[in-house]
C-alpha cells in the first residue's frame, strides 16, 4: 500500500470534519470545531503568514483517508509543536497507515520547521494511537487524569 501526504484543502477539510464525527472517532479525538464552519475558519488561519499550526491529508493507494498536523508551534529557545492525527476511514485501521503517515510527516515537518521536540497527547486506552506514537520514537513523559479521562503525554526528539 503506497501511503502518501498531500495538500490539505477547504474541500478536505470539510470532508475531514463530517467524517471525524464517527462515534468511535470522537471518543477517543477531542475536537475544537463544532461545525464545518468552524473547521474552515480554523483552516483558514493555518494559511496565514506566522501560523502556529500546519497539517497535510493522508492518502492510501489514492484514496484521502485522514489527516496529520502540527499545531503550537514554537520557534523559540527550543523548536517545538505537538502532534495530533487521525485515520477515519475505519477499513484502514490496524493496516500501519497511521504509523507510516506520521513518519512521513514527521520527516517533513523536522526539515521544513527545524523542530527539535514534538509531544502529543492520547488518552491511556488509546492503545493505537499508543502503538503510532512508540513506533515512531516518542517515549511516555508522563500520564495524568483530565475530565476525568486517564491521559498521556509522549515526546520525540527529532
Amino acid at each position: 500500500m503506497e501511503i502518501t501526504l498531500c495538500d490539505r484543502t477547504e474541500d478536505t477539510v470539510a470532508i475531514y470534519f463530517e467524517k471525524a464525527q464517527q462515534p468511535e472517532i470522537k471518543q477517543m479525538l477531542p475536537q475544537k470545531a463544532t461545525s464545518v464552519v468552524e473547521a474552515l475558519a480554523d483552516f483558514a488561519k493555518t494559511q496565514l503568514p506566522g501560523a502556529t499550526s500546519y497539517g497535510r491529508t493522508i492518502y492510501a493507494d489514492g484514496h484521502y483517508i485522514g489527516d496529520v498536523w502540527i499545531y503550537g508551534i514554537d520557534m523559540n529557545d527550543t523548536p517545538n509543536a505537538m502532534l495530533s492525527y487521525c485515520i477515519f476511514e475505519k477499513e484502514m485501521w490496524g493496516r500501519g497507515v497511521a504509523t507510516q503517515g506520521v513518519r512521513l510527516f514527521l520527516e517533513e515537518v523536522r526539515d521544513r520547521f527545524g523542530l527539535q521536540t514534538v509531544g502529543a497527547f492520547t488518552y491511556a486506552a488509546n492503545a493505537a494511537s499508543i502503538r503510532v506514537l512508540e513506533k515512531n520514537g516518542f517515549t511516555l513523559v508522563e500520564s495524568f487524569i483530565e475530565d476525568g479521562i486517564v491521559s498521556q503525554y509522549y515526546q520525540m526528539g527529532i
